[in-house]
């Protein structure tokens, strides 16, 4: 069972950051998926490095959990009672500028590339590279 401890202080910095807040927002529309990094990155359209920073904020902050397998981690948002507040406060932003939605189009169009339940691409840059340059881009 995932224990959770809970610092608000440490919840409300990493609220405090808009690329955290897209990350969540994305998750928040969709509890039931998990994502990883690179589907992150590809719906977001932001370098990997900074998605993998701000993945990391997010986990130890207790606002998302995550799961290993193989050379895959897998994010989800915390099931607890607990984190049921702020994700609701994340659901409940304006998207003035449209680009919640785009964000959400993007993950979208990540999920259906999956072969299977969980991403299994590579996740390195330059694998990724590597098969568009073999694909003819």
């Amino acid at each position: 069972m995932y224990q959770l401890n809970v610092e608000p202080t440490e919840i409300f910095k990493a609220l405090s950051d808009q690329t955290r807040l897209r990350i969540l927002r994305v998750l928040v529309s969709m509890p039931r998926e998990e994502v990883c990094l690179c589907e992150m990155t590809d719906a977001l359209q932001e370098p990997e490095p900074n998605v993998s920073r701000h993945l990391k904020a997010l986990r130890q902050s207790g606002l998302l959990m995550s799961e290993k397998e193989g050379r895959w981690v897998y994010h989800r948002l915390v099931p607890s009672k607990v984190m049921l507040p702020f994700y609701k406060v994340i659901a409940s932003l304006p998207d003035k500028d449209g680009s919640f939605k785009k964000d959400l189009s993007g993950f979208k169009s990540e999920i259906k590339k999956r072969t299977s339940d969980r991403c299994r691409r590579g996740n390195s840059k330059g694998e990724r590279l590597l098969k568009q340059l073999q694909q003819g881009f």
